[in-house]
């Protein structure tokens, strides 16, 4: 039968879960062990076996087993490998395995992690991070001593989130560092960490981090299953396990926020979400998150909430520039010409006098040249990528107007487009924009300011469906709740906001105690001499 007909493909089926042998215990005999992890690991230049032999007594015989780059040298020669060789009981004759086990694994290794296995597949999971095996002749349990000590980068400042005022230092891809940084803001005993393993080939550690009391059980329940349900070979970057248990896998809109700020999972935290950190990248994950939470920055609370709130009312605004501006363009000079004032509809007719392109390929021209130029800048060498970009953009805009092309409005439209998609904080919902511009580029240009609106429509009544981890994507508008309006469009000073947001739906929503408002000297005196007036009347009656 051919290869390429239809049974032969139906035969061809890949398995429906990836490949998991089966444990295998460890055997009694330490020869039979080594060689089955040198089976398993094959003769890799970096790992290192170091056999340790009793020779007055030939059954106490130990190994170690540690990778080279893995692990701290020093911390395996001085912890581990020194003090069993010098010590005197493992050298006597009445020593057996199981004596030496129990005094090795409670008397001689000065290492806080100490972790016991039965199988070779936990023992090799050890040694992938970092650990030092110890194994036994004629036991089928082993030791591993946490040696890890490999190299990693140092904390240094967010490359994608940086702030003016306020903290300067963002997540590493240690997962250990990321807890940390978490624990050293958070002092709290309700600081919960669990920590999983997933991706059958990479063995990736995520920790799921809440605050205990404040977020959702029921969120939780429902992060911990899709986690658990997630079966892949590699976990990579927290993409991975975002597309895996984001809500509303083919929505363009984000509904799981990532950030490289330590402060801005602290906080989330604090409000009810759940932070997810992933080992291998400084980007972590927070969940639930709703559409305003992508406009809210680490900053907004770092400053005053006048300047705050402005800001934020500027980040909607370039949203909807970001999205609507060429495709407004669009639709009025080649539908809506009346709508325009006279002198403003001559000038722009008089620039795209000798244009030969419609109004549509211009936009289409312009922003997919800015793409390729955004794109070149980020491949490009740091020292001469950003110069590379915008002189590009200068050139190649000046030459395309020069030579007729484009028009000198569309180079502005375009050119304030690209700005103001930079001022959204979210690079996820920047990036989704993007894609709904040329979306509403291409109806503009067939059915105007109508096909427009009746997208815009469309696009409201989709963000009204989505959900996060079962909270309304665009709650606390729809459904709407008043008294949790106070940081979405605008902040209100901090002592104004009493309550946690709505995605916090566990029992402790109170943050802050009442009468926070700080008060003058005055008002306090006023207020003490009306207290005393009201106690008054109260003291003469009982006289």
């Amino acid at each position: 039968m051919p290869v390429h007909s239809k049974q032969g493909r139906k035969n061809r089926k890949d398995p429906v879960e990836a490949f998991i042998p089966a444990p295998c215990p460890l055997s009694p005999s330490l020869d039979e062990t080594l060689q089955e992890i040198s089976l398993r690991i094959g003769t890799s230049s970096d790992v290192i076996i170091r056999r340790f032999t009793n020779e007055s007594l030939s059954s106490l015989a130990l190994a170690f087993i540690y990778i080279d780059g893995l692990v701290n040298a020093d911390t395996v020669n001085q912890t581990v490998i020194q003090p069993l060789m010098e010590h005197v009981t493992l050298k006597s004759d009445a020593i057996t395995a199981d004596k030496a086990y129990a005094l090795i694994k409670d008397q001689m290794l000065p290492i806080g992690g100490v972790q016991e296995g039965k199988t070779v597949e936990h023992m090799l999971s050890l040694l992938f991070e970092g650990y030092t095996l110890i194994l036994f002749n004629g036991l089928t349990m082993a030791l591993a001593a946490d040696t890890s000590g490999y190299e990693k980068r140092s904390v240094n400042e967010p490359t994608s989130q940086g702030v003016i005022r306020g903290p300067k230092e963002g997540f590493t891809e240690s997962l250990r560092v990321g807890t940390s940084m978490l624990r050293r803001r958070l002092k709290t005993s309700d600081l919960r960490i669990e920590e999983y393993k997933i991706g059958q080939r990479t063995g990736t550690g995520v920790a799921l981090v809440y605050l205990q009391g404040i977020a959702s059980e029921d969120v939780l329940a429902e992060i911990r299953r899709r986690l658990n349900g997630i079966i892949t070979d590699s976990i990579l970057e927290s993409n991975y396990i975002e597309e895996f248990i984001q809500d509303g896998g083919l929505t363009p809109f984000p509904t799981i926020q990532n950030t490289e700020r330590p402060d801005a999972v602290a906080g989330g935290l604090l409000e009810g979400q759940v932070g997810i950190i992933i080992d291998g990248t400084p980007f972590a994950l927070l969940a639930p998150s709703t559409f305003f939470n992508f406009f809210q920055s680490s900053e907004d609370y770092y400053q005053r909430y006048d300047i705050s709130s402005f800001l934020r009312l500027i980040r909607y605004g370039a949203f909807f520039v970001s999205m609507m501006l060429p495709a407004l363009y669009i639709a009025v000079t080649t539908f809506h010409q009346e709508m325009l004032p006279t002198t403003l509809l001559i000038s722009l007719a008089a620039q795209r006098e000798g244009v030969p392109l419609p109004a549509l390929a211009e936009a289409l021209l312009m922003e997919l040249t800015f793409d390729v130029l955004r794109e070149a800048g980020v491949r490009m060498p740091r020292t001469i990528g950003p110069a590379i970009s915008i002189v590009g953009a200068l050139v190649l805009g000046q030459a395309a107007v020069s030579a007729g092309l484009v028009s000198a409005a569309m180079v502005i439209v375009v050119s304030f487009t690209a700005i103001s998609n930079f001022v959204i904080p979210s690079l996820a919902i920047a990036n989704s924009i993007r894609l709904i511009r040329f979306l509403l580029m291409l109806i503009a240009a067939t059915l105007g300011l109508f096909g427009i609106m009746s997208f815009l429509m469309a696009l409201l009544i989709h963000l009204a469906g989505l959900y996060s981890f079962g909270v309304p994507y665009l709650s606390p508008v729809a459904p709407m709740i008043p008294r949790y309006l106070k940081d979405i469009f605008i902040r209100v000073p901090l002592w104004n906001m009493p309550m946690r947001p709505k995605t916090s739906m566990s029992k402790e929503t109170r943050r802050q105690g009442p009468d926070q408002k700080p008060q003058s000297i005055e008002s306090q005196k006023k207020k003490a001499q009306l207290t005393g007036q009201q106690k008054k009347p109260q003291g003469e009656d009982q006289a």
